[in-house]
């Protein structure tokens, strides 16, 4: 900690909230309320208290800053900047301008510094609960009794926006239940949204909330720097509780008439505000984008004091590395290394025999988290279904008298929270120790759509499992069954959408979500039973990862089949049928529609002949992405109506998905 005088500290305040100011208004667009109200907390812990190092942004040791109030983003860009971070003034001048690394939102990749991106309310406070369990786990693997290099904490700003969303209260129970003391957030308490007051439609009490979600709450005047230091401080010591610090701010704090107004939330000052502000300040109101030299210096004293902390730690991880089996572990969960012989021994686990696609995932997930001991997640309530517990692998969980939490497990369990199921096991991917999946039911990745869209957006190689694929999970009903959910699911852009039809190719889906390190994947599983496929005499595993490819073909075909999931068992039983007729037919197995998509042309076209006009797709769900395939003159097989609830056959029955309707279908299409 550097002593920095009363002068000198709101000195620095100022910079931060002109050159915020600056950029605002002369992009014309973004939120400079929440980047003036705070502007004096977040220089607060930058200077004090947070561990990070600008030449080595990606340290391991760092803390993560979560600015899950990402509307207040150039207060993040600006902080990056005077820290010395590769943030130039340039940089900041071009906020929100296309093609520039200041986006209206942060997001990961563009600058460093960025932990994850942000901008969804309550994605960031629960992305962040995923990056301090990340730590906790990684930390009772690695060991190291004084030191661990994994030991790091977790801060985050937060609004009224981030608490309001349902997410909030999903992770935060769960955080509270884990006991991620490494977890400290400070909620900007400025009663102002959009709309105006919060009072409009938010009067809850937020500490007592959090209170009885066992979190230790602290209520602090925002612009008192001995209450905002002493409780980030016991927010450091509180091991056993996250903590929540309620700042009471004023929105554009300093920004005269356009103080605690609602317009000042998503809207540029004005030059009269700024102006005015800059006078107040002693500055040259003319000055734009200017940083006064001892503030430069003040952040350079900072900045050497986090370096020397750095220097530190890097002795101390000298020490720890003399440990063989915990430098071993920790190059284990950092380095993430595929075994050569990996995708073999999941094909050997799963072979090629008929059962459930969730049974035969299960068989896939022992073999790979027998090699990759990295890979670590649970379920929404939902493990003895989604079949997504690790045997022997030991739980997150509570001891019994309910006095620890044992990190050391690799079975988490979410309990009935899928929109903070998402987000944690995106920021656990985040930390950079582990790759985390969830699961749940294909009809609920509803409620994980939001972090699913986030982990496409940074590239993350989360894995999100989903089972009970198709109306034909039964008595349930259409509240549970899915129709659009693939669809929906294959619209977002980067994320990787496997249906497999058999044991190998949920294999070969499982070993793609567990090296693809280019975005998310979503695995999606038969709650029924579907038979063994046989291949081609020249099929190799691999062959699965081109998303789509030929499994059974026919010389002069009248009709190419395509399929996917339960519906290829389906297509080659009525195929037999149609052969009965002399149809001949190709039938292709597309298990990752992106992924074929993404393969060259000349592949493609052997699977698929371009121009080739009589195409029949089979899948029990929505059809309209299928014209893709089947052209507007084609045959796609499917669903386009909500499902009913009766025993799996009756279904098939009811909506045509048995041998002999396929093959009427397709006898009908090709008159």
């Amino acid at each position: 900690m550097i002593e920095i005088g009363e002068k000198e500290f709101q000195q620095a305040v100022n910079t931060i909230k002109f050159l915020s100011a600056d950029a605002i208004q002369k992009a014309n667009s973004g939120h400079p309320g929440a980047c003036w109200g705070v502007a004096d907390i977040v220089l607060e812990l930058w200077a004090d208290f947070l561990r990070y190092n600008p030449k080595d942004p990606q340290w391991i040791g760092r803390d993560r800053f979560i600015l899950s109030a990402g509307h207040a983003s150039m207060l993040l860009y600006s902080m990056l900047h005077l820290a010395g971070y590769d943030v130039s003034m340039d940089d900041l001048k071009r906020f929100r301008q296309l093609g520039s690394n200041t986006p209206g939102h942060p997001e990961r990749g563009c600058l460093p510094g960025v932990e994850m991106t942000t901008g969804p309310l309550g994605q960031g406070m629960a992305h962040g609960v995923g990056m301090a369990l990340a730590s906790s786990m990684a930390k009772a693997r690695v060991g190291g009794a004084d030191f661990s290099p994994v030991d790091y904490r977790v801060f985050g700003l937060v609004g009224d926006g981030d608490l309001m969303e349902g997410i909030s209260s999903e992770a935060a129970s769960l955080a509270g239940h884990l006991k991620l003391g490494n977890l400290v957030y400070i909620y900007d308490n400025n009663h102002i949204s959009i709309e105006g007051n919060t009072k409009l439609a938010f009067t809850e009490d937020v500490g007592e909330r959090f209170r009885a979600f066992d979190w230790q709450v602290i209520e602090v005047n925002g612009y008192d720097k001995k209450e905002v230091r002493c409780a980030i401080k016991h927010g450091i010591e509180e091991t056993e509780r996250p903590t929540l610090i309620i700042a009471t701010t004023v929105l554009a704090h300093g920004g005269f008439e356009m103080e605690n107004k609602a317009a000042a939330h998503g809207s540029p000052l004005g030059e009269h505000v700024i102006s005015e502000a800059k006078k107040a300040a002693g500055w040259d109101p003319d000055q734009k984008f200017f940083v006064p030299d001892e503030v430069r210096s003040l952040f350079k004293r900072v900045t050497d004091a986090k370096v020397k902390e750095y220097d530190a730690w890097q002795e101390s991880f000298k020490a720890f590395e003399t440990n063989a089996e915990n430098a071993a572990m920790l190059n284990t969960l950092t380095g993430q290394v595929i075994p050569t012989e990996l995708l073999r021994k999941m094909t050997d686990a799963t072979g090629n025999k008929g059962d459930a696609t969730r049974k035969l995932s299960q068989k896939a997930l022992i073999a790979a988290a027998n090699e990759i001991p990295w890979l670590v997640g649970g379920s929404a309530d939902l493990a003895p279904s989604c079949k997504t517990d690790i045997p022997g692998a030991g739980d997150v969980a509570l001891s019994e008298d309910g006095n620890d939490v044992n990190y050391a497990g690799r079975n988490l369990h979410f309990g009935i929270r899928e929109h903070a199921m998402g987000a944690i096991i995106n920021g656990m991917t985040l930390s950079g120790l582990f790759r985390g999946y969830g699961s749940t039911f294909l009809v609920f990745s509803d409620y994980l759509r939001p972090a699913i869209r986030l982990a496409a957006l940074m590239e993350l190689p989360s894995i999100y499992v989903f089972t009970h694929d198709s109306i034909f999970l039964g008595e349930d009903g259409p509240t549970h069954q899915p129709i659009e959910h693939l669809s929906a699911l294959r619209l977002i852009p980067n994320l990787k959408v496997f249906r497999p039809a058999d044991g190998v190719e949920t294999a070969a889906a499982w070993y793609y979500a567990a090296t693809n390190d280019r975005g998310p994947t979503a695995l999606v599983f038969t709650r029924q039973s579907v038979p063994a496929i046989e291949k081609n005499a020249d099929f190799v595993p691999k062959t699965v990862l081109r998303g789509g490819y030929i499994v059974k073909d026919a010389k002069d075909f009248d009709v190419l089949i395509i399929a996917t999931g339960s519906e290829v068992g389906l297509a080659r039983d009525a195929i037999a049928l149609l052969n009965e007729s002399g149809i001949k037919a190709r039938l292709v197995s597309m298990p990752s529609v992106n992924l074929f998509l993404e393969q060259d042309a000349a592949y493609k076209n052997s699977v698929i002949p371009a121009g080739y006009g009589k195409i029949v797709t089979i899948e029990a769900g929505a059809t309209a992405l299928w014209r893709g395939f089947a052209g507007l003159n084609g045959l796609c097989i499917g669903i386009d109506r909500f499902g009913a609830s009766a025993p799996l056959n009756d279904l098939r029955e009811k909506f045509g998905f048995t041998p002999l309707a396929v093959a009427d279908k397709i006898k009908d299409f090709l008159k």
